[in-house]
């Protein structure tokens, strides 16, 4: 099961408002809740355990280099995201939520990390069950005082904005994720990476460098 999906290069998106934030080089991961039980699971794009003592072993014997990653997570998402749950209205109704983050540290490069490097999760989307992806101005209205993905632009997505992207006007070494619509079916989303984020991969990767573009 592919619990996030695969954003496309900005060639397929349409050129209208959109808000862009920061593209974080570490892994995505996932955080299952429900009403019911709370947070009970969380894995990568591809998998899954429980989140419980057990399960993070688990998860930690499968995924070496991500390990703390649940540690963090409690310590500064669990308790803001299920708040926002239990009180904020635009929630209420759903029986079950999962959050996506980015999980990286400041020397984190093409989804590997060192083990003595401080590691932060990035708060980037939300899926509310049965509507779907949470739309880019909610989620920062909803989410912004959390530890979201950096927001670097808010406007129509244009070629000269993709172009500074790539030169990397905005201060944002790997690239932007840019997402407009309204969120569920209406959401849309496309990635734009820079120039030289594209020089270390070729550098690190050599013909396999396009593995990790767009």
């Amino acid at each position: 099961m592919l619990h996030y999906p695969k954003i496309p290069s900005s060639r397929k998106c349409p050129q209208t408002r959109c808000i862009a934030f920061e593209k974080y080089d570490g892994t995505n991961l996932h955080w299952d809740w429900d009403r019911d039980f709370g947070w009970h699971s969380f894995g990568t794009r591809r998998d899954a355990f429980n989140l419980t003592e057990a399960g993070v072993a688990q998860f930690t014997q499968a995924h070496e280099n991500l390990s703390g990653c649940a540690a963090v997570f409690q310590e500064t998402l669990a308790l803001g995201l299920e708040q926002i749950f239990q009180q904020n209205p635009n929630y209420l109704a759903y029986p079950s939520l999962k959050v996506f983050t980015e999980f990286l540290g400041r020397e984190s490069f093409a989804g590997l990390h060192k083990t003595d490097d401080t590691k932060e999760l990035r708060l980037f989307d939300v899926w509310a069950e049965p509507f779907g992806m949470i739309g880019p101005k909610q989620f920062v209205t909803d989410f912004g005082h959390l530890n979201i993905a950096r927001v670097v632009y808010e406007g129509k997505l244009t070629g000269q904005f993709a172009e500074d992207v790539r030169l990397d006007k905005y201060g944002t070494p790997e690239g932007v994720v840019c997402k407009g619509g309204a969120g569920g079916s209406d959401l849309w989303m496309c990635k734009i990476k820079t120039e030289s984020y594209q020089v270390r991969l070729r550098q690190a990767f050599a013909d396999k460098w396009e593995d990790y573009w767009e």
